[in-house]
């Protein structure tokens, strides 16, 4: 909604819904099929939904995040100093071989992987 409140609805035999954030200030959401993620406009990540493979436990508390990503059971943050966070699911290395250099601009993620753009346009 314009006013940054988080709106769900559909199956949640997963989790998909539970605990989705209350009170404005939501400026960005991705999903997957049993979690989500918002982006804050403090720079703070939220999550919610299903949490069978860590997909809440291991988010990040820090703050500086422009944008989120989901992908099947893992997350990633791109943080304004253009590094990445991984959190959730690493079974299929969906986090091992996260980018560790600074210079990302753009973030996405599929099923059990993820991509990030540099700032020279180079794809990793």
């Amino acid at each position: 909604r314009n006013d940054g409140t988080v709106v769900t609805w559909g199956d949640s035999s997963g989790g998909q819904r539970n605990d989705a954030p209350t009170g404005a200030g939501v400026v960005a959401i991705a999903c997957d099929s049993e979690h989500s993620v918002g982006l804050r406009s403090d720079g703070t990540v939220v999550t919610w939904g299903g949490n069978r493979r860590g997909q809440r436990d291991d988010a990040p508390a820090c703050t500086g995040f422009v944008a989120i990503a989901c992908g099947w059971g893992h997350s990633v943050g791109l943080r304004d100093d253009g590094t990445v966070v991984t959190w959730g699911a690493d079974d299929d290395w969906q986090r091992r071989d996260a980018p560790t250099s600074a210079g990302l601009v753009a973030i996405a993620c599929g099923s059990f992987h993820s991509v990030a753009l540099r700032n020279d346009g180079t794809v990793v």
